[in-house]
């Protein structure tokens, strides 16, 4: 046997025995714990060990380094592996791991970026090849020759997502990105839809336009062989199919249902378990592969955004002066990203493909790969913006919520929102997105009435960090700004105030104009009001808000807008401690095709219906 041989002989006995020791963290870490998800570890601890210890190129001591090769464990629940593979890889003490799932330890049941060694959030299932891709988008379209390895489990593979993200990964010849899927055949409660099937699994990815292999994942050498041929790939992403068997190593777990999510007792059962695993004594020592050094700075915003440039009473469209805004964003940032859902020509991200295109992304019809895809490059240090009808970002919620939990710096655009998009009817009316987007964690929620407003929220959306949302309307509006007027995360405009204002009218987007017509034609009357633009509904200007209760005794909101959780809710709790009256006007019962006029009529949230409301609260 040559010298050669003599070597890859003793690495595969030391990545089995690697494998055995990532076994017995993962066991021993989840009986300490109390719960836990050991048996899908157990099924890919070869995967895992033969990825890092001879595959996966990462400085350990610099996280961040963009040249890193990159992980995701999209299988969230097996995180004691993560965990254990990272201690023996040097990211901390292997002792460490006896604080799995504890309050003040970020060794989390499922990986969050609380761990630096993590970039996404993972657990709810069927996520990570979308944030895959962005990674692997944003390598090429920075030219860093790296790797995105995602490891799913095959239960996950039933999402939709997953399937999204295959597509645009083979459209966009993501050579650089490599999924494994552990195909260990039992599920939560069951046996998955294909069980041991793994010829299905390899046909459906290669019908997507990937190379696809069926390998044993338990044999280190094949595992070897196909993680080569892999990074050998061109012009389209790689699969792995690895059969494998779950609880693999302790006999009273293999292959048998009833022990998902469910860790080994501490002692007798824990000592057998541990017995069966075997020696955990490496042959040699392992260690991983480093990148090259680290490059220069990444490149930052340059000069200021300029001014808008739109004439009082001109009348633009919220969502074009969002295309305006995003290319102004573009020349003066290069770490700004726009995706969209082929809806471009409507919200008007395509202003910015014409102008830079190697920073466009179009995501096709698939929202839940678009915000997961958004999550990845975020990730990695862009600013992506993500745009579509407002109503199609409700599939892309647990995206978002996740995306939140990941940490991520993602700007998210819904358009045509509100029954004034008119005769397209009910199916297009994003109705509910200020209540889904109101409840993201630390998310930003901004809703502009004009041109002007529309570039100064955009701009302010790209320099504020986490999840922010902009909601833009269809109809063109006046615009009522000038480019001295000022804008700030969580502030609102007082337009109309007197000393003998009878109540507040509290609006924002398409029924701030409405409040507008209403105040003028009140005026006419001798009645006066005050008008607040509520352009930031979370945070909240509780303080303007609660000072025009104060000295008004009488609110009325007017949104279009389900009732529920909107701008109407979101004023209330600012007041809820204020003896004031309140009134919510707002999108009440399901709309249906007619006229933008003739819906916000009908739905009572135009002028006429302000006017209204102004006199029965005030008592005229």
């Amino acid at each position: 046997m040559g010298q050669q041989s003599e070597y890859q002989v003793s690495h595969i006995c030391s990545l089995q025995v690697m494998a055995n020791r990532l076994r017995r963290h993962s066991l021993i870490s989840t009986a300490v714990a109390g719960s836990g998800h050991p048996s899908s570890c157990l099924s890919a601890a070869e995967l895992v060990s033969t990825l890092f210890f001879s595959f996966l190129r990462f400085d350990v001591s610099d996280p961040d380094n963009p040249l890193n090769d990159r992980f995701i464990l999209s299988k969230g629940h097996a995180a004691p592996l993560l965990w254990a593979v990272w201690a023996e890889a040097g990211a901390f003490p292997v002792e460490k791991l006896s604080t799995l799932r504890q309050f003040d330890s970020d060794l989390e049941g499922h990986p969050t970026p609380r761990n630096p060694w993590v970039d996404i959030a993972t657990g709810s299932l069927g996520q990570g090849l979308s944030a895959g891709v962005g990674m692997a988008l944003v390598s090429k379209m920075d030219r860093i020759k790296n790797h995105i390895y995602v490891l799913l489990g095959d239960g996950e593979v039933a999402e939709g997502s997953v399937w999204e993200a295959a597509a645009l990964a083979a459209h966009r010849k993501l050579n650089n990105l490599i999924a494994i899927v552990d195909v260990n055949r039992l599920g939560q409660s069951q046996e998955t839809m294909f069980g041991h099937d793994v010829e299905s699994y390899r046909h459906r990815f290669q019908a997507f336009g990937w190379r696809s292999e069926v390998i044993d994942g338990h044999d280190i050498e094949q595992l070897l062989n196909v993680f080569n041929r892999a990074l050998r790939v061109r012009n389209r992403p790689f699969a792995i199919i690895a059969r494998t068997v779950k609880g693999k190593g302790v006999s009273f777990m293999e292959d048998r249902n009833g022990w998902h999510g469910k860790p080994v007792k501490q002692g007798e059962e824990l000592e057998r378990a541990l017995a069966e695993v075997g020696n955990s004594e490496p042959v040699t020592r392992l260690t991983m592969s480093h990148p090259p050094s680290r490059p220069a700075g990444i490149a930052k915003a340059g000069k200021s955004v300029s001014d808008p440039e739109y004439a009082p009473g001109q009348e633009i469209a919220t969502r074009e002066a969002y295309g305006f805004s995003l290319t102004k964003q573009g020349a003066v940032n290069p770490r700004v990203v726009v995706l969209d859902g082929d809806t471009k020509n409507s919200t008007f991200s395509e202003k910015f493909a014409q102008a830079y295109p190697e920073r466009f992304i179009e995501c096709f019809i698939a929202e839940q790969n678009m915000i997961g895809a958004a999550a990845g490059i975020s990730a990695l240090g862009k600013i992506p913006f993500a745009s579509t009808f407002a109503c199609f970002l409700t599939r892309a919620f647990d995206h978002l919520r996740m995306a939140a939990i990941s940490q991520a710096n993602i700007k998210v655009c819904g358009s045509h929102a509100g029954v004034s998009i008119g005769e397209d009817g009910p199916s297009q009316m994003g109705l509910e997105d200020l209540s889904m987007m109101r409840a993201v964690a630390g998310s930003t929620v901004l809703y502009p009435c004009d041109g002007v407003s529309a570039e100064r929220l955009v701009a302010l959306a790209a320099d504020t960090p986490g999840i922010v949302y902009i909601r833009t309307s269809r109809p063109k509006t006046p615009v009522i700004y000038t480019a001295a007027d000022q804008f700030r995360i969580g502030g609102s405009q007082v337009l109309r105030r007197s000393g003998q204002d009878v109540a507040t009218v509290v609006a924002a987007g398409v029924t701030l104009h409405e409040a507008l017509t209403a105040y003028e034609a009140l005026k006419r009357e001798g009645i006066s009001v005050r008008v607040i633009d509520l352009y930031s509904i979370k945070p909240l200007d509780s303080e303007t808000l609660q000072q025009a209760a104060v000295e008004t005794g009488r609110v009325i909101t007017v949104e279009d807008h389900f009732p529920e959780g909107g701008l109407g809710e979101a004023v209330l709790t600012a007041l809820r401690n204020l003896p004031c009256r309140f009134k919510r006007l707002a999108v009440y019962g399901t709309p249906r095709s007619g006229s933008p006029k003739q819906l916000l009529h009908a739905f009572e949230i135009d002028a006429q219906a302000i006017i209204q409301a102004v006199k029965e609260i005030s008592g005229d």
